[in-house]
C-alpha cells in the first residue's frame, strides 16, 4: 500500500503539480519538455543496452526517421497529428530492419555499425529533397491539436504529451523486464550458447529489443518535430541525439528504470540553467567531466548512489 500511496503522489506531482508551478514560465517548461524528450530516448538506449545486451551510438538514426516520417504524413497526406507519431514510430521499426545484418556483430563492432546506419539516414534525408526538403528542411510542421478542447500545442500539452510517452515506456520496460522474456534476455547475457541449447532464440530477441527501442525512440523524434514545428536533417539525425541520452543514462543509472530518466533531467536541466551561463562555449564538456565523475564514484550511477547512501542512514538510526 506504501508503494501505491507513492506512486499517487509522485504521479499527482508530474500531472498537477508541474504544470502548476512551472507551467507560467514557458522557458522552465520548456527546458522540461526537452528533458523529457531526452529521457524518452535515454530509457530506449537503456532498454536496448540493459535487456538487448546491445550498445547503440546510433538511436539518432530512429529519432530523425520518426521526425521526419511523422511531419511528412501531416504536410503531405493530411494525417492527424497524433497518428502520424505513430507512424513515425513505426517508420522507425522498419528503418531498425535494415540494421538486421548489424546484429551479427557484438560489443564495440555492433556499436559503430549503427553509427554508421545513422550517417546513411542522414545522407538520405540531405539527398531526398523531392520528399524531405533537402538541406533547406521542412518548415511550417503542425503542431499538437486540440483534443476535447484542451490545448496539446502549448507547453503545458507538450509536457502532459512528453510525460505520458516517457512514463508508458519505463511501464512497458517494467513488464517486460519481469516476464519470462526478460529473465531469457537475461540469461542470454550470461551465455547465448547455454540459452540457444534449451531453445531460446537469440536473435529474435535480439531484433524484438532492437525493434521496440526504435519504436520508443521515432516516437519521441515524431513528437519532437510537432513541438519545434520545423526539421532539417543535421538536426534531426543530429548525434546530440545519441550522444546525450547515452551519458543521461549513465549518469543516472542505465541498469535501473529510474537511472535514465533522473540522469536525463538532471543532467540537461544543469547543463542548461547553470553551465551554458558559466561556460557559453564548450559547457558540454562538463558533462564529460561530470560522468567520468559518477562513473568513479558509483559505475551504478546517481540513483545507486542516492540509495546507497539512504540504506546506510537508515541501517544508522536502526542501530
Amino acid at each position: 500500500m506504501n508503494r501505491i500511496a507513492l506512486t499517487g503522489i509522485v504521479l499527482l506531482v508530474l500531472y498537477v503539480g508541474v504544470p502548476l508551478v512551472v507551467g507560467h514560465d514557458l522557458y522552465l517548461m520548456s527546458l522540461t519538455v526537452a528533458s523529457l524528450t531526452i529521457a524518452g530516448v535515454a530509457l530506449a538506449w537503456a532498454l536496448l543496452g540493459n535487456l538487448g545486451g546491445m550498445v547503440s551510438f546510433g538511436h539518432n538514426a530512429f529519432f530523425g526517421v520518426g521526425s521526419y516520417v511523422s511531419a511528412l504524413l501531416v504536410l503531405k497526406v493530411g494525417w492527424p497529428v497524433f497518428p502520424a507519431m505513430l507512424g513515425g514510430g513505426l517508420s522507425a521499426v522498419v528503418a531498425s530492419l535494415a540494421m538486421l545484418p548489424a546484429l551479427r556483430l557484438k560489443g564495440p563492432y555492433f556499436a559503430l555499425a549503427i553509427l554508421a546506419y545513422a550517417q546513411i539516414f542522414r545522407i538520405l534525408a540531405t539527398e531526398m529533397s523531392g520528399v524531405t526538403g533537402g538541406s533547406g528542411g521542412l518548415s511550417s510542421i503542425p503542431g499538437l491539436p486540440k483534443v476535447f478542447g484542451f490545448d496539446f500545442s502549448t507547453k503545458t500539452g507538450g509536457y502532459l504529451v512528453i510525460l505520458t510517452l516517457v512514463l508508458v515506456f519505463a511501464l512497458a520496460y517494467y513488464f517486460l523486464r519481469r516476464s519470462y522474456v526478460g529473465l531469457a534476455l537475461r540469461a542470454m547475457h550470461e551465455s547465448e550458447d547455454a540459452t540457444r541449447v534449451v531453445g531460446v532464440n537469440n536473435a529474435m530477441l535480439k531484433t524484438c529489443m532492437l525493434m521496440l527501442s526504435a519504436f520508443m525512440t521515432g516516437l519521441v523524434g515524431a513528437f519532437n518535430a510537432h513541438i519545434i514545428n520545423f526539421l532539417e536533417p543535421d538536426y534531426a539525425f543530429n548525434a546530440t541525439w545519441a550522444v546525450v541520452p547515452i551519458i543521461a543514462a549513465i549518469f543516472g543509472g542505465y541498469r535501473t528504470i529510474t537511472g535514465p530518466l533522473v540522469g536525463a533531467v538532471v543532467v540537461y536541466l544543469v547543463d542548461q540553467l547553470f553551465l551554458k551561463d558559466i561556460l557559453p562555449t564548450g559547457h558540454q564538456i562538463v558533462l564529460g567531466v561530470l560522468l567520468v565523475g559518477m562513473i568513479i564514484l558509483s559505475p551504478a550511477g546517481l540513483t545507486a548512489l542516492v540509495f546507497k547512501k539512504r540504506k546506510k542512514r537508515d541501517a544508522y538510526a536502526a542501530s
